[in-house]
């Protein structure tokens, strides 16, 4: 059975809730992708989605230039679901009106559901439901052939659908939390007017990858795979040995700024219990000689990058016949280089194996690019991975070297890792390492005078960065209990020589970012 045969298609027109959008349908048991607004209607034939929907977005539908998508998608006889400027665009295209709303509705409102239809199908005439507005526009005046079948005190068209085709929209966001019985009105648009059977689970994913990767790779191809000890790279390693076996290679470079044990735990784990070739490559004295003397941020991550490519380049050579490269490449990836809201500015850039292709000639396989981050987790947990490995907090790719501020020497590399590992024992015996999105270990170029007992010292100073997020898009600093700090705070200075005083840091993202450099 073809698991991908039932698609959903979302056509993205900038809302910053798109990629939540995809989340609710795929918990719901149904694949679904995100396209650009403008994808021409014979591409969209050949996706043959059994249902569309259109999201939402920041501009308004009056505007000049602002994004379409094709009109004939109402005619190709898919049901599809508007929702908020997804709803304004559909009224205009098909002949209605769209105007600036006499009262703007941001937040919490509540509608009255006049007719059980489309997505509220599942309530009952009369009933009233909260919902989540975020909307300066609304529809004045339905097209031909549609009716309300929601309103609220200030929009007479909060729901609507089509008279005899299975159209519909809303004004409010069914997908975000604040709307409580959201998933339900998902629910009914996928399962009573696009007849989905919601069989997409990660069990028939993986199984289905599996073949595909085989058909991709043929009876000889050989792959290699540069393993980063993340989640996402372990995954899609396990994934592929199970489809090619030893056909597959995996590197591990260790660049001398990895966490204590790191090293020992993706060979135990690839070597020792999934039995995966693996080679590990000891490039410790090579990156820390190119980083000695650098103190800007941008400038470490730069060397960290293109000394990985020229590594890992290096021993993907020694790999007799490799035509493919392995990457952990995720759908927010994809999503991101289809995006319509134009180029974000760059915070800071990311080091990952994205400029290896190019570099070594290699096809990609890559399996995960139709997942999101929380699908990769529960993928590893049907392969078998440890737990450990699948719930593992964020590490940045070029490791302890934005944690250790200033010049990264190996001195200071082996402080904050022992310093961290510290956080780390801390943070599970509290129970708490689940519930952060991160805690680990800063060391600052500052020292400063303590006492230690009768003798004077001069030693560095740490900070503790702990933080709650659910995408790491934006976080909160944790509110950890008092006693954890302590423990933290007084088992660093004791037990790590060069470090006499911990600081908590208390920057939310924004305007803080998570990592300091």
């Amino acid at each position: 059975m073809d698991l991908h045969a039932e698609r959903i298609l979302i056509l993205d027109f900038g809302s910053q809730y798109t990629q939540l959008i995809a989340r609710r349908v795929r918990e719901l048991g149904v694949y679904c992708e995100i396209h650009r607004p403008d994808l021409p209607l014979p591409e969209i034939r050949v996706f043959a989605p059994k249902g569309i929907i259109l999201s939402g977005s920041p501009h308004s539908v009056e505007t000049p230039g602002s994004p379409r998508c094709d009109a004939g998608i109402f005619e190709l006889g898919v049901p599809v679901l508007g929702i908020c400027y997804g709803l304004q665009l559909m009224a205009k295209l098909l002949g209605g009106q769209v105007d600036k709303s006499a009262k703007r509705e941001f937040g919490p409102a509540e509608i009255e559901v006049l007719q059980a239809q489309g997505p509220l199908a599942a309530f009952r005439a009369g009933e009233r439901v909260k919902v989540w507005m975020s909307h300066g526009d609304r529809v004045e005046k339905l097209p031909p052939g549609f009716h309300p079948i929601a309103q609220t005190a200030h929009s007479p068209f909060a729901a609507t659908a089509h008279d005899s085709r299975p159209i519909f929209g809303v004004q409010f966001h069914p997908e975000v939390v604040h709307t409580p019985q959201g998933k339900e009105m998902l629910r009914a648009f996928l399962f009573d007017a696009c007849r989905v059977s919601g069989t997409w689970t990660m069990k028939g994913f993986a199984e289905e990858t599996i073949a595909a990767i085989r058909r991709q790779v043929g009876p000889t191809g050989r792959v290699v795979c540069g393993l980063s000890g993340g989640v996402d790279s372990s995954v899609a390693a396990v994934l592929i040995h199970k489809a090619i076996g030893d056909r597959l290679q995996c590197i591990f470079v260790d660049n001398g700024v990895l966490r204590t044990g790191e090293r020992e735990q993706v060979e135990a784990l690839f070597k020792g219990r999934f039995h995966i070739p693996l080679k590990t490559v000891d490039a410790r004295e090579r990156f820390l000689s190119k980083l000695a003397g650098v103190t800007d941020p941008e400038q470490k991550r730069k060397i960290i990058g293109r000394e990985f490519v020229a590594v890992f380049e290096e021993a993907a050579k020694e790999v007799e016949g490799a035509e493919f490269l392995a990457q952990g490449t995720l759908y927010p990836d994809v999503i991101e280089s289809v995006s319509t809201k134009g180029p974000s500015v760059v915070i800071k850039s990311h080091h990952n194996v994205g400029g290896l292709p190019e570099a070594m000639k290699l096809k990609l396989v890559e399996p995960l690019r139709e997942l999101f981050k929380d699908e990769v987790r529960a993928l590893g947990r049907e392969l078998g991975l440890p737990e450990e490995m699948i719930s593992r907090q964020p590490f940045p790719g070029p490791g302890l070297a934005i944690r250790v501020l200033g010049e990264v020497t190996q001195e200071k590399c082996d402080l904050v890792r022992a310093a961290d590992v510290i956080v780390q024992e801390e943070i599970r015996r509290a129970g708490l390492y689940d519930q952060l999105w991160q805690a680990f270990a800063v060391l600052l170029p500052v020292q400063s005078v303590g006492v230690m007992g009768d003798e004077r010292t001069y030693e560095y100073t740490a900070v503790l960065r702990a933080v709650t997020s659910v995408d790491g898009m934006t976080a909160d600093w944790a509110r950890l209990p008092y006693e954890v700090l302590e423990r933290i705070s007084s088992r660093v200075i004791n037990e790590v020589r060069g470090i006499n005083r911990m600081v908590y840091d208390i920057s939310s993202k924004p305007p803080a970012t998570i990592e300091w450099e």
